[in-house]
C-alpha cells in the first residue's frame, strides 16, 4: 500500500530543511521509512507475498544507503534525523 498525496506532503513539510526541498536526504529517509512501515503491515497478513518482500528489502536499502551517507556528511542531521524517526541504531 503507498502512502497518501496528503502524508506524504505532511512528511516533506515535517522534515524539509528549507520551502520546496523535497529532495534532502532527510525528506527521502521519511518518505522510506512510510512505506517501509506500510509493507511491513502489509505482510502481516500476506505472508506469502515474496514479490512484494523484494521490494521492502530494495527500500531498506536505499534507506540504508541514504543513512550512511548523512551519517558520512552530517554526523549532527542524522543524529537528529534517527532520534526523529525513531529508528535505531
Amino acid at each position: 500500500m503507498s502512502i497518501t498525496l496528503e502524508r506524504k506532503a505532511a512528511l516533506i513539510a515535517e522534515h524539509a530543511r528549507s520551502t520546496g526541498d523535497t529532495g534532502s536526504a532527510e525528506v527521502q529517509v521519511a518518505i522510506l521509512s512510510e512505506r517501509i512501515a506500510n509493507l511491513t503491515e502489509h505482510f502481516k497478513t500476506h505472508k506469502k507475498d515474496n514479490h512484494s518482500r523484494r521490494g521492502l528489502l530494495k527500500l531498506v536499502s536505499q534507506r540504508r544507503r541514504l543513512l550512511d551517507h548523512l551519517k558520512k556528511s552530517d554526523a549532527a542531521r542524522y543524529q537528529s534525523l534517527i532520534e526523529k524517526l525513531g529508528l535505531r541504531r
